[in-house]
């Protein structure tokens, strides 16, 4: 059992930190001095505050371990699951166009969970941890108290239980799924200037918007997608204009100072 335990760790683990120590080390690190203007806020959060993100973050992977332990590895738990054998079995057809349905069903429940936990009676006891980045890193995509972490990972359960799907849509949509939380957090815009009132990109979330979230604390509470916000009136009005604010800055170049021009 323990070695059960160590091994859903890991595979919990190597890939969230991959994925946001990446992110990390290019625009936070090597990146910084060249795309600092480009930064949604343009300050950068404090040392002490990567820290804390990086112990949250560590604190859910044990939580996040947890459902795929006791679900697939207690095969008096597993029998009951969707889980199917091999990708064909069920045709390609249906095996490619689960994806698209895994992240429909991930971003409702992300939404109202989200909602319900920013209501006052539950937003100090569950909430707060996360909101303490106010301008957050991609170490924040992680970055929950216990209780939300746990709230957080019954989207597994909640996919295995109704979903027919394989391991390899449980793996791929766990990559993916790290990839966009941390895009949503990475302080950096990376859709182009007008992507946003495009037939496809009004209805898709951005880094722009997640910030907003984090710096206001009120609306866009969508994961993947625009829609639940825009269905119930929770997109921010200033939106629209601070995702034009940010892809369309120009890098200035300062005045000559001993003969040198300084970027800014």
């Amino acid at each position: 059992m323990l070695r059960s335990v160590l091994i859903e760790l890991v595979n919990v683990a190597d890939k969230y930190f991959v994925v946001a120590g990446i992110a990390f080390l290019l625009v936070y690190v090597v990146l910084r001095k060249r795309i600092a203007w480009r930064k949604i806020q343009l300050r950068f959060p404090a040392d002490k505050d990567y820290r804390r993100e990086i112990v949250d973050s560590a604190i859910s992977i044990v939580i996040f371990a947890l459902a795929p332990i006791i679900i697939l590895r207690v095969p008096e738990i597993r029998v009951h699951t969707q889980l199917y054998g091999s990708a064909g079995e069920r045709g390609w057809l249906y095996f490619f166009l689960v994806f698209p349905i895994m992240f429909v069903v991930h971003d409702a429940y992300f939404y109202w969970m989200h909602r319900i936990i920013h209501h006052p009676t539950l937003f100090r006891l569950v909430h707060l941890e996360h909101h303490r980045s106010v301008n957050p890193s991609p170490w924040a995509a992680y970055a929950f108290g216990p209780i939300e972490a746990f709230l957080e990972s019954l989207i597994f359960p909640i996919i295995l239980f109704t979903i027919p799907v394989t391991i390899w849509h449980v793996f791929l949509f766990f990559i993916l799924s790290i990839v966009y939380n941390v895009y949503g957090h990475l302080g950096f815009e990376l859709y182009p200037k007008g992507f946003h009132r495009t037939l496809v990109g009004r209805w898709v979330n951005t880094s722009v918007s997640h910030n907003q979230h984090h710096h206001y604390f009120r609306g866009n509470y969508g994961l993947y997608f625009l829609w639940w916000d825009r269905w119930m009136g929770t997109i921010r009005p200033d939106y629209d204009r601070a995702f034009e604010e940010v892809t369309g800055r120009v890098k200035e170049v300062k005045p000559l100072v001993n003969g040198a021009a300084n970027e800014v």
